[in-house]
């Protein structure tokens, strides 16, 4: 397997969806890649050389911010909003969606599994 910056990359896939395998690449970084290194007809990665995985490696620790960087980064966004006391912040504190979905019905990726509630359910109806 090739590694490009510490994440092994599948040999078997074409160059622009195995870039795809690190976090922060997606399929326009990829081809940008791709197109700057100079390579051709996008084989599969056990295709390439070394001096093409050479170029990419530079290309990507040179011009993209990836992997453990762009992790900590966005934690740190996250945290300043916490810390400010924004609303986005104050979302993302609760473990709600932070984008305006609905959260009455929906919503159950974020907020886990539903728990069922005493008193919560159907409603009486004596009247």
């Amino acid at each position: 397997m090739a590694i490009v910056s510490g994440v092994n990359i599948p040999d078997n896939k074409r160059v622009e969806i195995s870039l795809r395998s690190i976090y922060g690449i997606g399929p326009y970084h990829a081809k940008d890649i791709v197109e700057k290194a100079g390579i051709v007809g996008n084989p599969r990665v056990r295709e390439l050389d070394e001096t093409d995985l050479t170029r990419i490696r530079e290309i990507v620790d040179r011009e993209k911010i990836v992997e453990g960087d762009l992790r900590r980064e966005v934690d740190m966004n996250i945290r300043r909003l916490m810390d400010v006391g924004a609303y986005r912040g104050l979302r993302h504190r609760r473990g709600l969606p932070s984008r305006g979905q609905r959260t009455r019905t929906n919503a159950r990726t974020k907020r886990g599994r539903r728990q069922t509630v005493a008193g919560r359910g159907q409603r009486s109806t004596t009247k």
